[in-house]
């Protein structure tokens, strides 16, 4: 009797770990499933989106970087092509483009001298100095006339203390897709300021490069995914060109 006793109880915790396995998975396909929907809408081009790039210049990213070895990883990790693919679609898309770009006056005034970083800055054989071509875009990223560029000349993130924070409200952005470098510095200064303020964050993880390359998707996995949206350039591309729906008739 007991020995029957013990074995109904058996029984039953391997009909209760079989119940908690296919909890454990079921969960786990249902959030690719709403993951997948979430994104579309999240991302939707009359849905309030904008897209924004940073520190996509010349003088980070181009051929004579200030910053070789990170201009190295954007070029060859796909990133710096990916982000002008995204840029290609949002003017497609009529998607609302922001450029944020890091500069400083030549004589320095109001630059942060406060982190080694802004220290290491000064004494770079490239100078993002304001109206020189190292502030400009970065090929092949194009930048149309209906995109916004905006200039900080002081601190780490593209947002805080800048025009993007009330750029992004008057535009009325739900939700901001986050691209550029680096991901040491920047971009994840970037994400925090946006969810901060409110905003749902995506980021396409190919298009995001810092050093080592390695970093990167660690980080994204690591952090940035706590906070926003993980996601790849081919993902939102394919849902930007989705067919609109078309106007009902009646």
């Amino acid at each position: 009797m007991g020995q029957e006793r013990e074995q109904g109880r058996g029984r039953d915790r391997d009909r209760e770990e079989g119940r908690e396995q296919s909890r454990e998975r079921g969960p786990e396909r249902g959030r690719g499933d709403r993951t997948g929907d979430r994104l579309g809408e999240e991302i939707r081009p009359d849905g309030g989106v904008v897209l924004l790039t940073v520190e996509c210049q010349q003088g980070v990213v181009g051929p004579d970087s200030a910053l070789p070895e990170l201009a190295a990883v954007a070029r060859a990790s796909g990133a710096l092509r990916n982000i002008a693919r995204l840029v290609a679609a949002a003017h497609e898309a009529d998607v609302q483009v922001i450029h944020a770009v890091a500069e400083r006056r030549p004589d320095g005034r109001g630059a942060n001298t406060n982190a080694r970083l802004f220290r290491a800055a000064t004494r770079l054989p490239v100078r993002q100095h304001s109206g020189s071509t190292a502030v400009r875009i970065a090929e092949p990223i194009e930048v149309a006339d209906e995109d916004l560029v905006v200039r900080r000349l002081h601190g780490l993130s593209p947002l805080a203390g800048t025009d993007v924070g009330p750029l992004l409200r008057n535009l009325g952005c739900r939700t901001l897709i986050v691209t550029g470098v680096s991901a040491n510095v920047a971009v994840p200064n970037a994400v925090f300021d946006a969810v901060n303020l409110g905003h749902t964050v995506v980021v396409p993880g190919d298009a995001v490069a810092g050093v080592p390359a390695d970093y990167t998707p660690a980080m994204i996995r690591h952090t940035l995914a706590l906070v926003a949206t993980v996601t790849t350039t081919d993902e939102i591309l394919a849902r930007w060109k989705r067919p609109r729906r078309s106007p009902r008739t009646t």
